[in-house]
This record gives C-alpha cells, structure tokens and sequence, in this order.
C-alpha cells in the first residue's frame, strides 16, 4: 500500500510499504480521510515519536477492510472514526483512570503506524461507528475535536464566563466552538493572520484583534485558552488572566520553550494555571456532539489533497496556511 513516512527528523516521503494486518481484537481500516496537526510537525522534527521511520496520521477516519479473529463488535464495511489513545491500562496513572498521562502512552500515528496511508490498524476498541449522515472523510475531525472536550473537561468552566482564545486555527476555533457552547458571556480571539480571523468571525466570535491591546478588558479573562504553542503568545496570555481566572495550556510548543510566571500574583490572585493533554473519556462524547452539528466540516477543512501531496500538505500547515489540512488516498 502508499504511506507517507517521516524517515529522519525534517525528511518525509510517500512510498509503498507492507500491507498492514490485524490483531485478533484490531481492524484494518481502509483510510478516507486523515488530518495533519501540530503533533505532525513535532514528529518530523525528531520529537514525540519515540523511533522513526513512522507512518504519521493520528487523525483518521474510514472503512473497516478486514477484521480480527476476536472482533464481532464491527463488520466489513462499518464506516467508523478511530481514538488513536493507546494505553497500557497497568500503570499508577491508568489505574487512577488518567491514562492520558500512562507511563507508556503511546498512539495510532505518533509511536506505531496511523492514518497517512491507504489502510491503518487500529484496536476495536478505539473505533466509533458513525450515523448514516455524516460523511465519513469529515469525520477524521473528531479526533481534534476530543482534544478539545477534553480541554473544557479540565477546565470545569461556568456559565457567564469571558474567555479569550490565543490562535484562530483549528483547535483554537474548535475552543471557540465549544466555549460558545458552555455558556460563555463573550469569546475573543487573538491571531496575527488576519485571514484567520475572518473564520473566527464567521464562526460567531465577540471579537477579533491582532492582540489583545486592542480589546477593552480592564479586568482581565475570566479563562485565557493558549491555542498555539508559541511562546511569545503564551507569555502574554499569562498576564491577560483576572482574578480568580484560568489559564490554560492547549496549544503544544517546542520542548525547549520556556515562559516567566508571577509566583506572588498567582497566590494573591487565585489564578490558576492548567494543562490539557490530548484525549481522555472524550471521543465517544465529540463523535457524538460532531453528529449533532457542533462543527460545520465545510468550514473547518480548508485543504483536501492527495496522499501523494504528504510533503506538501506538510509545507502548507507549517506555514500556517488554511485551517484544517486533509490528506486523502
């Protein structure tokens, strides 16, 4: 079958590699769609994957081909969107039920072979059937999606809050999505590429600026979201966060990123300050919440292209251009 391989850290070709197989408990799934994400770009830079080659891809949806000896709960042809969470279900965080931080955490795309291919593997366990009327190629939107339940998961929000949003790409519009869905008084978003807040304001958002120098918030954000992983962005949120505020740490940045806090304010303020690490309980709850319209797919995928194109698509997303970049075999 065609895959797209990071070879070496910032090497990436499409080539033919062995057709996958299933385990007893896993399917072959027949790829119609999978998306590129930040994750991907670490990958290619040497991070993240703890071996390279790897076939990328943890967003991915598709049509089961072939199925384990032990698996009864799918049938050839179920159309289904795949959890790339694999955990070792043994160690201390697993058992305290956080299996998003398991001491061997590993994922469909990140550790072993994902989605950027003609076919992919996955466990029974970690595939949703999905309803007649969602096409099952938008469907690899709700892997990104689970991200972001599992962001307002940690973050426990109340009705009538202020929120601002660091990033008007994918994930930071899906925060908006979801904080405009929990009750929230107003979300801003922040974004220096203007042709990214054009979506933001589309998708309903309070309001739009370079930074938030231009927007009148004497108090601060009851809940700053840090949706882009870049330093300089999330320096700033810190000090964007009012009393008794959140701040919350969705984006991922470099490993080597460092920023400053105010240990006194932190205390005197009662801020809080906070992680989200990838899925957790939420992929079943996002299929269902994309199922009923959360996300309009016409809006969130900018750019459909070939699995041959993998290089490119790759290109494309680093440069920040688009929204949600798809590859399809």
């Amino acid at each position: 079958m065609r895959a797209a391989v990071i070879t070496a850290p910032g090497k990436v070709e499409v080539t033919t590699v062995e057709d996958p197989t299933p385990g007893r408990r896993e399917v072959v799934v027949r790829v119609a769609a999978c998306g590129l994400c930040g994750t991907d770009l670490h990958i290619l830079r040497g991070e993240f994957a703890p071996t390279l080659p790897v076939v990328p891809g943890h967003e991915f949806a598709g049509e089961v081909a072939a199925l384990g000896a032990d698996v009864t709960e799918l049938a050839v042809g179920d159309r289904v969107a795949v959890d790339p969470s694999l955990y070792c279900h043994e160690c201390h965080y697993c058992r305290l039920g956080r299996s998003n931080l398991c001491e061997r955490w590993a994922a469909i795309g990140v550790t072993v072979a994902g989605g950027a291919a003609e076919y992919a593997v996955a466990p029974v366990a970690n595939c949703v059937r999905l309803p007649e009327h969602v096409r099952t190629e938008d469907a690899a939107l709700i892997e990104p999606l689970s991200c972001a339940v599992r962001g307002y998961d940690v973050l426990r929000t109340q009705l009538g809050s202020h929120v601002l949003i660091y990033g008007s790409g994918t994930m930071g519009l899906m925060m908006l999505q979801l904080a405009k869905r929990t009750g929230a008084a107003s979300v801003d978003v922040v974004d220096v590429n203007p042709e990214r807040l054009i979506t933001a304001r589309t998708l309903g958002v309070s309001r739009t600026a370079a930074s938030p120098d231009e927007l009148d918030e004497p108090r601060g954000w009851d809940l700053v979201v840090d949706a882009t992983g870049n330093v300089a962005a999330i320096q700033d949120g810190l000090t964007r966060v009012g009393k008794g505020g959140t701040f919350l740490q969705f984006g991922v940045a470099d490993y080597d990123a460092r920023a400053v806090i105010e240990p006194y304010r932190i205390y005197n303020q009662e801020i809080t300050i906070t992680g989200s690490m990838a899925v957790l309980h939420s992929f079943e709850r996002a299929a269902d919440l994309f199922a009923q319209g959360v996300l309009d797919p016409e809006v969130f995928i900018s750019d459909r292209l070939s699995l041959d194109r993998y290089p490119e698509a790759l290109d494309r997303f680093a440069a920040g251009s688009g929204r949600k970049i798809q590859v399809r075999p």
